[in-house]
This record gives C-alpha cells, sequence and structure tokens, in this order.
C-alpha cells in the first residue's frame, strides 16, 4: 500500500508542480478549459503515472480516474478563480486532487484506520501541546509583554510601524520559532535550537543596531527567551510524560 500511495503522490507532485511550467498556468488561467497546456498538463500526469505504474495494465482504471478527474477539477478551478479567492481555491483543487488518489489508493489496496492509535494518551497529548505551543503561547505571550510594548512603542508610533511591516507576521514568526523548537526538543537535537537562536540574532541584529533603542533590545531578548523557553518546557513535559508507565496503561 504505502509503495502504491508513494507513486501516485509523486506523480501528482511532477504533474501539478515540477513538470507545470509557469507559462502553462497563465495560459490555462487566461484561456480556461480550452487552454491547450491544460491538456498538455493532463498529459503530464498521464505519462507520470504510466511510467511509475510500469504500464500496469491492472492500474488503467485507476490511471483513467485520476487523468479524468484531474481535468474536471483543475477546469473547475480556472472557471472559478479570481484574485480573491485563488489561495483558497489552489487549497481546495489539491485537497480534491489528494481525495481523488486516496480512493484509487484503497480501491486497490484496501485499509482501515486504527481510531484507538489515532486517539491515544500520546497523541492527544502531542495535539495539546502543538495547540498550546502555537497559539496559546503566542496570546499568552502577547498579554505577558503589553506593558513593555506600550513602553517602547507610543500609541502615535503605531500606525508607521504597521506600514513597514507585513501584516502578521509577528504571529506567524513566533509560531514557527515555538513549533520549530519543540519538535527539536521531541528529537532531541538541542544544537539545532542554538542554531535557530544564532539565526534569530542575526537577522534581529540590523533593526536593534539601527534603532540604538536599548529597551527595543530588551523587550526583544525577554520575548525570545519566553517564547523558547515555552516551546522546550512543552517538549520536555512530552518526553516526560510519555514515558511514564501510568501514562501509556
Amino acid at each position: 500500500m504505502i509503495v502504491l500511495a508513494l507513486k501516485l503522490v509523486l506523480a501528482h507532485i511532477l504533474g501539478d508542480f515540477v513538470l507545470q511550467p509557469s507559462k502553462w498556468v497563465k495560459h490555462k488561467m487566461k484561456h480556461g478549459w480550452k487552454s491547450k497546456y491544460l491538456l498538455a498538463h493532463v498529459g503530464v500526469h498521464l505519462i507520470a503515472l504510466l511510467i511509475l505504474l510500469q504500464f500496469d495494465p491492472a492500474y488503467f482504471l485507476g490511471i483513467t480516474t485520476i487523468i479524468l478527474t484531474h481535468y474536471a477539477i483543475d477546469a473547475l478551478k480556472i472557471k472559478f478563480t479570481t484574485k480573491k479567492n485563488s489561495r483558497k481555491l489552489f487549497v481546495a483543487d489539491q485537497i480534491a486532487h489528494l481525495m481523488v488518489l486516496n480512493l484509487v489508493l484503497y480501491y486497490y489496496t484496501p485499509y482501515s484506520i486504527d481510531f484507538t492509535e489515532i486517539l491515544s494518551p500520546q497523541s492527544l497529548l502531542l495535539v495539546t501541546l502543538l495547540f498550546f505551543v502555537t497559539y496559546v503561547a503566542g496570546i499568552l505571550m502577547r498579554v505577558a509583554l503589553q506593558p513593555w510594548q506600550d513602553a517602547i512603542e507610543p500609541a502615535s508610533k503605531k500606525e508607521n510601524a504597521k506600514s513597514t511591516s507585513l501584516a502578521g507576521a509577528g504571529k506567524i514568526i513566533g509560531i514557527l520559532e515555538r513549533l520549530f523548537v519543540f519538535t527539536f526538543i521531541l528529537l532531541n537535537t538541542w544544537s539545532a535550537i542554538g542554531f535557530l537562536i544564532t539565526a534569530k540574532s542575526v537577522f534581529r541584529f540590523g533593526d536593534l543596531t539601527e534603532g540604538k533603542n536599548r529597551r527595543l533590545t530588551e523587550y526583544v531578548l525577554i520575548g525570545t527567551l519566553l517564547s523558547f523557553g515555552i516551546a522546550i518546557g512543552c517538549g520536555l513535559l512530552f518526553r516526560f510524560l510519555s514515558a511514564l508507565d501510568t501514562f501509556n496503561a
């Protein structure tokens, strides 16, 4: 099952990303389902599937299903795509393709999902800590750092600060930062955390030296240590609890 799944996914990656030039994408968006490159795009998928599945006649029904649905899904995506919904439709498009691949995989190699493993104590603990590290921790940090933020960023300057930074970039950076640290702890690769701290320091150095603001430097240092500390604590908590016999019972 795993080998077949990998072949189907690899064919999809090759056809939808690696072997689809931007010229094809633009032509498809302009001419819709009449675009010659839509047929070429589907043809690439067909060739990739045939090669990876070694032209085995047993898979021809599955290949035909994938190709026909791929054409239909792409045609619908092109028809309804606008500038406002392009990202959402891209995600929906990929989900639809993967659902088809999953159905074909299930047709050839039926499988069952063991929900007892998915809902095991370790899995529930991992998911809980992931949400805490990514979202809850960000809110707690914002509340904890609010007094210092007001001190270094007066209300009269907040509008100017917003105009010079990407909207929501700080939140995303914080989420990724804690997620990386949490993962490094689970993998027991402490040295990678040091590399992450160094990389962040290098990128922040220009802002701090340009601003020549001691309070800003202290604020960034407090936020970084707090962010890393929360992620490290959650990682150690997971490793400690998951190792307990009473937790695994």
